[in-house]
């Protein structure tokens, strides 16, 4: 038996153990799981455009002698925009006249040396037939005739070189006079008056100037690879225009790329793209390069049973707060970054993955439930499977719902805790 001195040292040491396995509660915020509805966006950003914009190159090389219009002049179409000098043209299409008459005068001269030879060669065949002229001159004659059919034919064909090159001198000094294809607006204006420019009709020439509709305006956006599966034609967007503060436009989806754009390619910043093309409703407000960020609808979901964004996160299976000792630092990083890779869609080496969770507030403990999660908005997330409307979920803090929580925690209210505080 202790002796009677010893009996109030042990009974202190009691205590003092009882209170270290005490588990400490961790302080939370709650919210209940409630019924709503959602809509799923996805958000890019870019750039406005007009829907329809032609750029004004020139085809054909020189001076420019005539420019009528100035940046931000509304032209209709049919207007003239620019006349390059069009002297050498002029000079080559007379050329061209001159060659394709040449032509002619020398199938005519062809066409009746033809006529003379076939004239010929049916006289001297009834004196061959009579024996009155060598076999040898009659060769000579004969052949004489097919080289004239041949030279008369050829002399055909000389003409129509002759008129496709006088018809290409045409469209050259054609050329040299640049209407506008739209109606529209002069959005760029790249050259002045005496500037020369340069150009063939195999290549494009000086960008002289961009035409533009300005009433009819896109948002060209680009959005990342795992969104743009969730985007079609037709679907309503919500867009903000920088230059317009406090105000939202609305339009639809009208294009999406199927071949990707890829940035930083073999660099750490490398990401692939995806242009997605939206029509602006509003008209006659917009200029082109105006900075905007646009939010696109894909997915709804009525009267389902939510719970904010922050209460889901991961855990390893069979996490408990039971666990009889603590996990060493090394695989408490294991673990984050295995929870890491599996928000991050990426696949790990480990056979055990993390899974989704949230915690709930029963009595004074936090219960783990495995939840099957679907669409989200900005701040709520849609579930599927593992929880019912109405149950306590645990929404703050961040550092206990990521790290401390586990099934069977300790938990008291923030609300709770402040009040214990302010007692004396």
């Amino acid at each position: 038996m202790p002796h009677r001195h010893l009996l109030p040292l042990l009974a202190a040491a009691a205590l003092f153990g009882a209170g270290c396995n005490r588990q400490k509660p961790v302080t939370v915020t709650t919210e209940k799981a409630q019924r709503r509805n959602l809509t799923e966006v996805v958000t890019g950003s870019g750039k406005l455009q007009p829907v329809m914009q032609v750029k004004i190159s020139s085809e054909v090389a020189g001076e420019i002698i005539d420019l009528p219009v100035k940046e931000g002049q509304q032209v209709r179409k049919g207007d003239l925009l620019v006349r390059v000098r069009p002297d050498l043209y002029a000079a080559a299409l007379r050329s061209q006249e001159a060659s394709l008459k040449s032509a002619q005068a020398d199938m005519m001269t062809a066409e009746a040396n033809a006529r003379k030879a076939e004239a010929e060669l049916k006289r001297n065949e009834d004196l061959f037939s009579r024996q009155l002229i060598s076999g040898s001159l009659f060769d000579e004659i004969r052949t004489g005739a097919e080289v004239a059919r041949a030279n008369a034919i050829s002399s055909t064909q000389r003409i129509e070189m002759a008129r496709a090159s006088l018809k290409r001198s045409q469209e050259d000094l054609a050329k040299t006079t640049i209407f506008s294809p739209i109606d529209g607006t002069i959005s760029k204006l790249n050259s002045e008056l005496g500037e020369r420019v340069s150009g063939t009709g195999m290549m494009a020439g000086t960008d002289i100037m961009t035409v533009a509709d300005l009433t009819e305006m896109e948002a060209r956006i680009e959005v990342g690879e795992m969104d743009v599966v969730l985007i079609q034609p037709g679907f309503k967007a919500r867009l903000d225009v920088d230059s317009f503060k406090d105000r939202k436009f609305e339009g639809r989806v009208t294009q999406v790329a199927r071949s990707a754009k890829t940035a930083a390619v073999g660099t750490q910043q490398e990401s692939t793209k995806f242009e997605v093309r939206i029509r602006m409703a509003d008209k006659g407000l917009f200029l082109p390069g105006m900075s905007v960020t646009a939010d696109i609808e894909t997915r709804y979901r009525t009267n389902v049973v939510t719970v904010p964004i922050q209460a889901v996160t991961t855990r390893l299976p069979g996490s408990s707060a039971s666990d009889p000792t603590p996990k060493k630092a090394e695989s408490n990083s294991e673990e984050d970054k295995g929870q890491i890779e599996f928000l991050a869609g990426k696949k790990t080496k480990d056979t055990v993955k993390p899974v989704e969770v949230v915690f709930i507030k029963e009595g004074d403990k936090a219960k783990m439930l495995p939840v099957k999660r679907g669409i989200s908005d900005d701040s709520h997330y849609e579930i599927l499977e593992g929880m019912t409307e109405g149950q306590e979920v645990i929404t703050g803090n961040f550092k206990a719902i990521s790290k401390e929580l586990n099934d069977g925690s300790m938990v008291q209210l923030e609300e709770a805790k402040k009040a214990k505080e302010s007692k004396p």
